[in-house]
């Protein structure tokens, strides 16, 4: 069976080039920070500064996997501030307090099995409506248990 010539080049640069070298055209890139932007719940988001490799030959940006980690994280980390939501820490001394898994809050509330750790690692951010009622889970004694109670009767 033939590869197609573009699965050969591909291939063929695959093994010869160095990893900081440009996927595009070859050349070495070289590692820079500027701003960027990323969506983070349909709003663009400007984080400062973000460590990326830049080819200075075709202009081509590369992020490698632990940049663009903490790309998203800070991303998450300035629209929180920006709209006064609760902090990833925040969130997780919450639930301690309540003290529930993760799993069990989720099922309480509502949401996938694995939102709350996505809330809590950084990697997404809640809404503003869950916000709030994760606010008036912490400042409203006794609301946590009337919603353990309307959680079991609609069980």
């Amino acid at each position: 069976m033939k590869k197609s010539k573009s699965r050969q080049t591909a291939s063929r640069h695959n093994r010869s080039l160095p990893l900081d070298a440009c996927p595009s055209c070859g050349t070495m890139m070289v590692e820079k920070r500027k701003a960027l932007r990323l969506p983070v719940n349909g709003e663009e988001v400007t984080v400062p500064s973000v460590a990326h490799l830049h080819c200075p030959q075709c202009h081509e940006m590369v992020l490698r996997f632990a940049d663009s980690k903490r790309f998203g994280e800070d991303a998450i980390t300035i629209y929180r501030k920006k709209h006064g939501l609760l902090s990833a820490d925040e969130l997780r001394d919450l639930r301690l307090r309540l003290n529930l898994t993760q799993a069990k809050l989720c099922q309480l509330l509502g949401l996938g099995a694995n939102t709350i750790s996505r809330w809590e690692a950084g990697r997404n951010v809640q809404t503003t409506a869950m916000d709030m009622l994760l606010r008036l889970i912490r400042d409203l004694p006794g609301s946590i248990d009337y919603i353990r109670e309307h959680h079991q009767a609609a069980a």
